[in-house]
């Protein structure tokens, strides 16, 4: 069961409707916030006791404030958010809305397995600061999450979220792709305000772009390494790994795309490409840790059961980018 205090605060988001002007909410025109841009899903930094070391959490933000960023994506994938407690979610969540610049977006992951515990981590993620929820599929039961399902529970989590919901399709993780046509129907919900999609199909993305054209719906790339093809095909954004090390080429490669630029931008994205596969799908949040160190940012220790990289893999992390002129 919801409880009292969850249930008072998702009555008075309804109140309010669509009509709260919060980092970025349209007022009274019927338009939803404007998403686009780049985000860098920000890490957990852990003591090596496995704390969540708010310190070092603070610095790293810091030095992210200072480049053109639209927000933040906070307890994403990257944010090692299935190993953290849900007061630590929460805690996080609170520690970067008072530590980050006013200016930005804060895209708080919400996701839960279950539609009421998702509810209440939504409802409790707006009370603490968040201006938006990124809320991933539900997949333990991935056999049984029909377009039916799905569309059920994003529907039920959107009614009850005082604050703006974006999709969240990361099937590397899940094992589950949000159907499209869920998406579609899901587009048309007034609280539903666009997605993030992590598979690296685009000619998905195309397609979503397409058939949500008629709705005020935004489609974010899920990652650096299709950015320019997801511009190409009508994406606005992206939340971006490898942005939390390169964050000033990635937002390079948004301006140039935006400007139209496509052979400097194609130049930029070829050298992002493998750098970008090193910290996602080979060497992981272990990989991307490691080189926020050598960036200059605090990136540390991952929780278990996550390892840290072996020498050779280490060794291979750098060479990725070392060939491609970051290093």
């Amino acid at each position: 069961m919801l409880g009292r205090a969850v249930w008072s605060s998702v009555r008075q988001g309804l109140g309010r409707g669509l009509s709260r002007n919060v980092g970025g909410w349209a007022s009274g025109e019927g338009r939803k916030v404007d998403i686009a841009g780049i985000y860098p899903p920000v890490t957990t930094p852990f003591t090596a006791t496995a704390e969540v070391d708010y310190g070092k959490l603070d610095e790293n933000l810091h030095k992210l404030g200072t480049l053109p960023f639209r927000g933040f994506v906070i307890q994403g994938s990257n944010g090692e958010f299935p190993f953290l407690t849900s007061s630590e979610r929460l805690e996080v969540v609170s520690r970067v809305r008072q530590a980050m610049p006013k200016d930005k977006l804060l895209l708080a992951g919400s996701g839960c397995e279950s539609t009421q515990a998702t509810v209440e981590m939504t409802v409790s993620m707006a009370q603490v600061g968040a201006d938006a929820a990124i809320v991933v599929t539900p997949c333990y039961y991935r056999g049984r999450m029909s377009s039916a399902a799905l569309i059920h529970h994003y529907t039920k989590v959107a009614d009850l979220s005082p604050i703006p919901v974006v999709l969240y399709s990361v099937p590397a993780n899940t094992g589950l792709d949000l159907p499209i046509d869920a998406v579609v129907t899901l587009s048309q919900h007034p609280n539903i305000v666009g997605i993030k999609d992590s598979g690296g199909d685009v000619t998905r993305l195309g397609l979503i772009v397409h058939k949500t054209r008629k709705q005020d719906f935004q489609v974010l790339a899920g990652s650096a390494g299709f950015l320019l093809a997801s511009y190409a095909v009508g994406a606005v954004g992206g939340v971006c790994a490898l942005a939390n090390v390169l964050g000033a080429q990635v937002c390079q490669l948004e301006r140039l795309c935006l400007m139209g630029q496509w052979e400097d931008a194609q130049k930029l994205q070829h050298r992002l490409i493998e750098p970008n596969t090193a910290v996602t799908r080979r060497f992981g949040i272990p990989g991307l840790k490691k080189t926020m160190d050598w960036f200059g940012y605090y990136g540390g220790p991952c929780r278990a059961p996550l390892q840290e990289l072996s020498p050779m893999d280490e060794e291979a992390l750098r060479m990725d980018f070392t060939s491609n002129g970051w290093l």
